[in-house]
């Protein structure tokens, strides 16, 4: 089970490879939430995303032996870039499984960094028996998105730096508010916020229809979500919690909050006007839920973006939709 020690440990892997992302913030955002907002852009992190730590500590970790027969990974597309960039980085082969209708962008930037990409059908197909299918095949090493230690590790050095970050500016407590799809960028925020920031409350955010987490919370046990796909925010839907990732947000998460895709959207249009940031909206679900479902939180709330590939039709659609 991943712990602090593991995260430190990623940490120290990491150094020279990961950029460290900032804490932003605007006045015109803290108008709108009520309250201090600050945003944590891992849309700014290599490939676009947090997904990059994850899969630099897993396939940094590998026996040498190992690694050098390759990895393999299933994803929407986050994932994929970062296995894809971190493989194509160590000198290794990489394979990725895509959903077909994972965005354009996604599937073609994976492929720019190397790996070869394996397309499939989320609604009829397994993509967890396709991985174990191809891993046993090709003796490659599956590298989870979010079920495995030290993946959860490599996400939790974000929880590392938030707290250093808040440390600097004298934030003592803060509601933080972290997109979640299977729970290992939640989880490892919430590990390295235990340790190093007892003070904040972790809360996962999801989009309307896809809530999994927040019911599994509720209801203290792992809940499915009835679609797998139909959301826009593509980058966090998953069919149910994860196997390991639940206990630790069952353990050290608040509730969730939900939003919807329109509000999504909103908060890709704010972030782009007054942090000049690019988000994609399933990155941009902690933000919505910091600006319009705020009820509850304390003084001060840091909101992550978690990703910023977002193709450029849905972009122009959040920008039309909320002129500003």
């Amino acid at each position: 089970m991943t712990d602090i020690a593991m995260i430190e440990a990623a940490h120290a892997r990491l150094e020279g490879h990961v950029r460290r992302t900032p804490l932003l913030s605007s006045p015109f955002l803290d108008e709108i939430a009520g309250r201090q907002l600050f945003v944590k852009p891992e849309c700014l992190q290599h490939t676009g995303s947090f997904k990059f730590r994850g899969a630099w500590s897993a396939i940094s970790a590998l026996d040498p032996a190992v690694r050098a027969r390759g990895v393999i990974a299933f994803s929407s597309g986050n994932h994929a870039q970062g296995v894809a960039l971190a493989a194509r980085m160590h000198g290794i082969p990489s394979v990725i499984i895509m959903p077909f209708d994972a965005p354009r962008m996604k599937i073609e930037n994976t492929r720019a960094y190397g790996a070869e990409v394996v397309l499939y059908d989320r609604v009829k197909e397994d993509r967890d028996a396709i991985g174990a299918k191809l891993a046993q095949e090709r003796g490659l090493t599956l590298i989870k998105p979010y079920d495995e230690p030290l993946v959860i590790a490599g996400q939790g050095t974000t929880g590392l730096e938030i707290a250093e970050q808040a440390a600097e500016l004298g934030i003592e407590r803060a509601d933080v508010l972290v997109p979640t799809g299977g729970g290992g960028f939640v989880s490892g925020i919430s590990l390295a916020l235990e340790a190093k920031a007892p003070g904040f409350i972790v809360h996962p955010c999801e989009p309307e229809g896809f809530d999994d987490v927040t019911r599994s919370l509720a209801s203290g046990k792992r809940e499915r979500n009835v679609l797998q796909s139909g959301s826009l925010c593509d980058a966090i839907v998953t069919p149910q919690p994860g196997e390991i990732t639940f206990p630790i947000m069952s353990r050290l998460c608040s509730t969730g909050l939900v939003v919807t895709d329109d509000e999504a959207l909103h908060a890709v249009a704010l972030a782009f006007a007054r942090l000049k940031i690019v988000v994609e909206p399933g990155g941009a679900v902690a933000l919505a839920a910091a600006l319009f479902h705020g009820d509850g939180l304390g003084e001060t709330v840091i909101a992550v973006c978690s990703g910023g590939n977002v193709d450029a039709d849905i972009f122009r659609q959040a920008l039309d939709r909320h002129p500003l």
